[in-house]
């Protein structure tokens, strides 16, 4: 018998627990540790953050389910790792503390045959100054909490915007010179200036997009050139012509380093600093590590055999000049090089460089996007990273045969920009690879223009509306779920 712990329970952990559950037999044990109650669909937060839709439709609490699937669970919080065991334990195990309210502050030691760390990121808020949600009118939309809040906040705004006379200032973009997941604030700036446009009160806002990117359309995957009907257009033309559509305003290579009464503190490529008042912000905070650390049986720090901020893989981490980096630096199993039954799918995988090229102020702050990991490329990793697991346990191959890089892998991405089945709209852009590989698809930008493109209209809309239901359906493992594809 085996025992697989999984650490977190967003797309990654969720995932990987599902699979594992359905494929593998009743006499192995699966494991979630995850100091969350509730799975919670992250792409339909930017509805809640305008209030489209209620928190209630993109949440279900995990206990239920995990009973009923029998998945082990554990609201709890992962402490400190044991690769080795140590004096009184022969297996590796994870130190881990509860959350929930019926055992809070209770400690436990959990041990492990493989372990699938799906921690995800650490959203580090306090990188930045001041940009704490609920802080100097500065919101997040990064939890479905947060987009509550958010939600709350612009419905004040639309209120205010009935007896002020000069206009309302709204700013959205990223908060951090490295913050990365430019395409949920994106997609969160079309929303909010959608809504105030059907509220009939548009016309008493300055709505402004403030980003890190060099240029606009870059997301972290260095932009991209894409096929646009008949055409061939930059995502930059692209976004530049949304924006201009909606008359948003938009400041680029900016790094925010501190909020304040109002106003937003930023550094930008050349050197200056410079200032940017608002009324209302969302600005999404850099993503990090959760500062795990690692122990041998002897109880030695080992943090540097399992993490480097996040945690190391088969990735090539050999430092290097931006010129010399490969698709073939990224990771294909996500296998730790020093402990080969510990796994980290989705984002709590350590990138080996970043995708955008990396550019410092004259002042030396580097500001320019981290590598995005975002919801399809966590559920396909967390599934191949099961699929491995299941195949060592069974004896059908004793090193992980199943494999995938973002060097080789495409990802789709739909940004609603207005909500409705009739009214709604949406951007629509799938790109591949995600990495670009500047040798193979030299002449188009480092991507298969066959299989990167973008469209604008009603039906991506209906697309990512459909999504929602298919992927809490899968999610919530009901009939045939297997079948949606990550």
């Amino acid at each position: 018998m085996a025992k697989i712990v999984i650490l977190g329970a967003g797309i990654a952990g969720h995932t990987a627990a599902s699979h594992l559950r359905r494929k593998l037999s009743k006499q192995h044990e699966v494991l979630v540790v995850s100091p969350n109650s509730n799975y919670q669909w992250v792409p339909s937060n930017i509805w809640v953050g305008v209030n489209r839709m209620n928190y209630k439709d993109i949440i279900f609490p995990l206990a239920p389910l995990y009973k009923k699937k029998n998945i082990g669970y554990k609201q709890a919080k992962v402490v400190d790792f044991w690769p080795e065991g140590n004096e009184s334990h022969t297996k590796g195990f994870v130190n881990i503390e509860y959350v929930s309210e019926s055992r809070k502050g209770e400690t436990e030691q959990v041990d492990y045959d493989y372990l699938i760390n799906a921690t995800g990121p650490k959203l580090a808020f306090e990188q930045t100054e001041g940009l704490n949600p609920g802080q100097n009118d500065v919101f997040s939309v990064c939890t479905y909490n947060h987009a509550v809040h958010a939600a709350e906040g612009l419905e004040k705004l639309k209120a205010l915007a009935t007896t002020k006379n000069k206009k309302i200032k709204i700013l959205i973009g990223t908060g951090h010179p490295k913050a990365t997941c430019q395409g949920a604030a994106f997609e969160y700036i079309l929303n909010v200036e959608n809504e105030l446009s059907r509220a009939g009160v548009r016309d008493k806002f300055e709505i402004t997009w403030i980003s890190n990117e060099y240029e606009m359309g870059d997301f972290g995957m260095d932009g991209m050139l894409l096929s646009y009907g008949n055409e061939t257009m930059s995502s930059k033309d692209m976004v530049e012509m949304v924006f201009n559509d909606r008359n948003i305003r938009f400041i680029k290579r900016a790094g925010v380093y501190k909020v304040e009464n109002n106003t937003c503190y930023y550094e930008n490529l050349a050197g200056e600093y410079k200032e940017e008042t608002f009324d209302f912000a969302m600005l999404i905070p850099a993503f990090a590590g959760h500062g795990f650390k690692a122990f041998s049986k002897t109880g030695e720090n080992i943090t540097d055999k399992l993490f480097k901020g996040f945690m190391l893989v088969d990735a090539n981490y050999t430092s290097k000049p931006y010129e010399e980096w490969t698709v073939q630096d990224w990771p294909e199993t996500y296998q730790n090089p020093n402990y080969d039954n510990i796994f980290a799918p989705g984002i709590a995988f350590a990138p080996p460089h970043t995708i955008s090229q990396p550019r410092t102020s004259k002042n030396g702050t580097a500001i320019f996007p981290s590598p995005p990991r975002t919801g399809m490329p966590s559920g396909i990793t967390a599934k191949l990273v099961a699929d491995n697991i299941i195949d060592m346990i069974n004896d059908k191959h004793k090193t992980p045969h199943h494999k995938g890089s973002m060097g080789n892998m495409g990802a789709a991405c739909i940004a609603s920009s207005g909500f409705g089945l009739t009214k709604g709209s949406a951007i629509s852009i799938t790109t591949f690879p995600i990495v670009p590989d500047y040798k193979k698809y030299a002449k188009t930008g480092g991507r298969d223009l066959n299989k990167t493109f973008g469209e604008m209209g009603l039906a991506g809309h209906w697309v990512k509306y459909s999504l929602h239901f298919a992927f809490l359906w899968k999610a919530k493992m009901r009939p045939f779920w297997w079948l949606i594809p990550e």
